[in-house]
């Protein structure tokens, strides 16, 4: 969805390019901290409990499972600790 017009796209764009490269880090690094606490609260929610390793399954799969083949997360799933279950569990 872009329900954005293009002059205030503009406008956003020049606004976060007239800010120190630090300060733009800063601002991903606390939208990424907050994006996976959003996850997090996620996973919680909709399984209870899970175990570590289950639990860092999930965690990857929600922040990163778009960007992987199918083949790419089997093998990234079987490397977290302990883990030997395929990516829907």
């Amino acid at each position: 969805m872009d329900d954005t017009s293009a002059r205030i796209e503009q406008r956003y764009k020049e606004m976060l390019l007239s800010k120190p490269p630090l300060e733009r880090l800063k601002m991903a690094s606390r939208m990424y901290d907050s994006a996976r606490k959003l996850v997090i609260s996620g996973i919680l929610k909709g399984r209870g409990h899970l175990d570590t390793p289950r639990f860092r399954a999930q965690l990857f799969l929600r922040m990163y499972g778009n960007d992987f083949t199918a083949t790419d997360i089997e093998k990234i799933i079987k490397k977290i600790p302990n883990m030997q279950l395929d990516a829907e569990s």
